[in-house]
């Protein structure tokens, strides 16, 4: 039975995720930093598909942090699959209108973290034949201008990483892919009506649903897909 860990999987595009994984067989361990009610929410109702589901608190920026995850997660059973989801935009705006440590912690949570936990699955991973899908943003390709571009250069660093970690395990058995949404409805921007705002831009006239990108995460990590490695999947409207 897969084992699927979605890191931030209690809210947005992490929780449709979880979602959709439960719904095609996944027992999942979901991690969440802040918000427990909203990953044992998640937990609870991919129990209603018959999934196993453990919510635990992690965070990715933490390398004691994620010690403690992969030991317990070692207690649940072979682990199959990685969903590195967890993301942060704390830091907003013109690049030198921000502080340097909120600048520092974005870049931790959007590159070290997705890093990190990828070399502490990976023995896991190789064992049983798994899947890594990293969550980037059409943002690598379109640079944040005024809004973030040091969240945008860490994902064109997760880009990087997915090609060159994909050559590298690729005769281990391991294949790593990444998804790259545009925006999306959820409370992820600080501005709760962005998505509306740069839809006139957008060329499908729209910003996305966290389904719609949860459907390319859960392609990725299935059979259909065992021929794809070091793939970036835009689901970005047009963008």
């Amino acid at each position: 039975m897969p084992l699927t860990l979605v890191t931030g999987g209690g809210r947005g595009i992490g929780a449709a995720i979880s979602l959709r994984l439960a719904s095609e067989g996944h027992d999942l361990v979901i991690t969440y930093l802040k918000d427990r009610d909203a990953a044992e929410s998640v937990a609870r109702q991919a129990h209603r598909d018959g999934r196993r589901a453990t919510a635990l608190q992690a965070d990715t920026a933490d390398p004691a942090s994620i010690d403690a995850l992969f030991a317990r997660i070692a207690t649940l059973g072979p682990l199959t699959g990685l969903v590195n989801n967890a993301g942060a935009a704390t830091a907003v705006g013109r690049l030198e209108d921000n502080g340097i440590e909120a600048i520092r912690r974005d870049l931790d949570v959007n590159l070290f973290g997705v890093i990190a936990c990828t070399r502490r699955a990976l023995p896991a991973l190789r064992s049983t034949g798994g899947s890594i899908v990293n969550i980037s943003s059409v943002a690598a390709a379109l640079g944040g201008p005024g809004t973030y571009v040091h969240y945008a250069a860490a994902k064109a660093g997760v880009e990087a990483f997915t090609v060159g970690l994909a050559k590298e395990v690729a005769a281990d058995g391991v294949r790593v892919n990444a998804v790259a949404p545009g925006t999306v409805w959820t409370d992820f921007h600080q501005d709760p009506e962005r998505p509306a705002k740069v839809a006139p831009a957008i060329p499908m006239g729209r910003a996305g649903m966290p389904e719609e990108i949860a459907g390319a995460v859960a392609w990725l990590l299935s059979d259909d897909a065992r021929y794809a490695t070091g793939s970036v999947l835009k689901v970005a409207g047009g963008l």
